[in-house]
């Protein structure tokens, strides 16, 4: 067996286990949760990965949870919705502008019945 000549110098180690340097592994944000997980892993928060739950356990969680929130497009819609003074102005509005139309192609195709 080879027995070396002499020993390793304590500079000659610590220059050798520099290199050992520990890494932090790569994370991502889970799409389901939004919170932070290991990359290429099932959350560990809620179990999603690659578009399905990898335990049913953590479906059944993630279905209720989804059931309790309230809807938030529907606050959004209520508040964007515009009043029933100003619908029946737009709709006016509209009916006027399709009268007006229809009267320049009567004139249109007047003139070229003329010709």
């Amino acid at each position: 067996m080879a027995v070396p000549k002499k020993r390793t110098g304590k500079a000659k180690q610590a220059a050798r286990r520099a290199n050992w340097k520990g890494e932090v592994p790569a994370t991502t944000t889970c799409p389901n949760c939004k919170e932070a997980a290991p990359a290429h892993t099932v959350c560990p928060n809620c179990g999603y990965y690659k578009d399905d739950f990898a335990s049913l356990k953590n479906k059944k969680a993630a279905s209720e949870a989804k059931e309790e929130k309230p809807k938030k497009t529907r606050a959004k819609k209520a508040k964007a919705e515009p009043k029933a003074e100003e619908t029946k102005e737009t709709v006016k509005e509209e009916a006027k502008a399709e009268e007006k139309a229809e009267e320049i192609k009567e004139e249109t195709v007047e003139e070229k019945t003329e010709e």
